[in-house]
């Protein structure tokens, strides 16, 4: 394998790798466009390293090339499982790792020359992660209830305040999302199960003349 052909599949693998990275990163997602970068060009070296041992020893001993990506594969795990995280019932996190154990995989696709599967599976992932989070946002509204959407100044105690008030009306919070945008503000994605409509305007009414809180949108 010439140097360029490296180079070549190295820069490739950060990429593509860097691609899904960015719609993560503008998420703030804890694994994000460095770290999906550095997972796809790790797993691009070691596929490449593979290679190269495998044609270095043929006939001289027995090199299998498939088992330092087997161990990249299942050691990817160990990096996911680091950006799922319980909160309450809530768990989080799992696309984020989803989306770290397939870069691994575009990784070890451009590492061993496969650039056409590399490059489909990148398109294909990137446009779940982007546009199929607004199908499942629209199904969960359907099945569960309202959303409510709260824009906040990024200070202690934001949360909550605006889970205090849902809760003085009996509305019960079902899962909560927290986005952080630019200049220092947060938004905050509650839905609420099944709420009556009269108290979740009430709620929304008097979240709106809380300190610190620019906007209130329910969806």
């Amino acid at each position: 394998m010439s140097e360029l052909e490296i180079v070549i599949r190295l820069i490739l693998a950060s990429i593509l790798g860097g691609l899904i990275g960015l719609e993560r990163e503008s998420l703030g997602k804890s694994a994000g466009f460095r770290t999906h970068i550095l997972v796809c060009v790790g797993s691009a070296l070691i596929m490449l390293l593979s290679e190269q041992i495998y044609f270095d020893f043929y006939g001289k001993a027995n090199a299998d090339p498939a088992r330092l990506a087997a161990q990249v594969v299942s050691g990817i795990g160990f990096l996911g499982a680091g950006t799922i995280l319980r909160e309450g019932l809530t768990i989080r996190g799992l696309t984020t790792a989803a989306s770290l154990w397939v870069v691994s995989g575009v990784g070890l696709a451009v590492g061993m020359g496969f650039y056409f599967g590399a490059v489909i599976a990148t398109g294909i992932v990137y446009i779940a992660l982007l546009y199929l989070g607004k199908v499942e946002k629209y199904l969960e509204i359907y099945r569960s209830g309202e959303t409510v959407t709260v824009l906040v100044e990024d200070t202690p105690g934001q949360l909550a305040k605006v889970s205090e008030a849902f809760g003085r009306y009996g509305l019960n919070i079902d899962n909560v999302e927290i986005i952080k945008k630019k200049n220092q503000k947060v938004q905050i994605v509650i839905m609420l199960s099944r709420p009556d409509k009269n108290r979740v305007y009430k709620a929304i009414e008097e979240i709106a003349n809380l300190p610190g809180v620019i906007q209130v949108q329910k969806e």
